[in-house]
């Protein structure tokens, strides 16, 4: 899907946040790269792929080619922890599922507030918390038949509960291969090989570079490794709003794993934002209920 005009104001708050995180002395300069940036930008292009591109002009300018590293890891080893506790308590597929979902609250995009204080508040509450859209008998009906699933990460601290859905995936099908796919460079908390790693995903599925630099997966851009990877998985678990804008349009089997966080997702998915969603490509809001 194409970025829309409600995206630009996240496009410039992204690059103050960053700013105002690093203790930047000389941020107007950046603010300056930014915005001749974005006065020429393609609005045909996904939002993913224009914060990617901002992403990149803040790395050069600040000369830190991964401003959110420390952040990340204190999520990653906080989530380290509360996921082995939470493993214990996830009865079904289902379950792990939602947790997953909820776990997609990690996120430092600026439209998002108290990441912790809103991670506790949904953890606590898991007993009453109802996906939207529910896919997840289809989801493991297809896992069940797959030979190969790509299951593409989103956030840091995320990983962590992606890890224990993907061990839940193969202990349903034992003789499934399962890749996890992260970004090719930093681009704000998204995961990279370091993060993958870091939490012993390579424990549960093998860990694949997208080589791309964009948030999300953007396929005319990814190497020829991962697009082959891609193209040959029976089946593609999608992670984050920025995935699901990068492949909400393709033809393949993907479902989606999801918090819906703004008002542009909430519309074309059809579902309130805040909702918890599993969603198999092709398949909208209340239409989706077939789970």
């Amino acid at each position: 899907m194409k970025i829309h005009e409600q995206c630009l104001p996240c496009l410039v708050n992204q690059a103050v946040k960053t700013a105002e995180m690093l203790q930047l002395e000389n941020r107007e300069e950046m603010y300056r790269l930014i915005f001749r940036n974005m006065s020429c930008m393609d609005m045909n292009k996904t939002n993913p792929e224009l914060v990617g591109e901002n992403f990149r002009i803040i790395k050069e300018f600040c000369r830190c080619e991964d401003p959110y590293r420390e952040t990340k890891a204190h999520y990653n080893r906080a989530f380290l922890k509360q996921a082995a506790a939470y493993d214990e308590k996830i009865t079904s597929f289902e379950e792990a599922v939602k947790y997953a979902i909820v776990a997609n609250l990690v996120d430092f995009n600026p439209i998002h507030g108290d990441v912790e204080k809103d991670i506790r508040k949904y953890f606590g509450s898991m007993d009453t918390l109802e996906m939207a859209v529910n896919h997840t008998v289809q989801l493991e009906e297809d896992i069940r038949r797959a030979k190969a699933i790509l299951y593409l990460g989103d956030n840091c601290g995320e990983i962590c509960f992606d890890k224990l859905l993907i061990r839940r995936i193969r202990k349903m099908n034992p003789e499934v291969k399962v890749y996890f796919g992260v970004r090719g460079e930093a681009v704000v908390n998204d995961n990279t090989v370091e993060d993958a790693l870091f939490v012993g995903m390579d424990e549960e599925a093998t860990v694949i570079s997208n080589g791309d630099w964009a948030l999300g997966t953007v396929l005319e851009r990814v190497s020829p490794a991962f697009r082959q990877v891609y193209d040959a998985a029976d089946v593609v678990i999608a992670k984050g709003q920025a995935n699901f804008e990068c492949l909400s349009e393709e033809e393949k089997n993907i479902y989606f794993l999801l918090m819906v966080k703004c008002p542009v997702i909430a519309r074309y998915t059809a579902v309130p934002e805040k909702s918890l969603v599993c969603m198999q490509q092709g398949s909208k809001g209340q239409d989706a209920q077939r789970g």
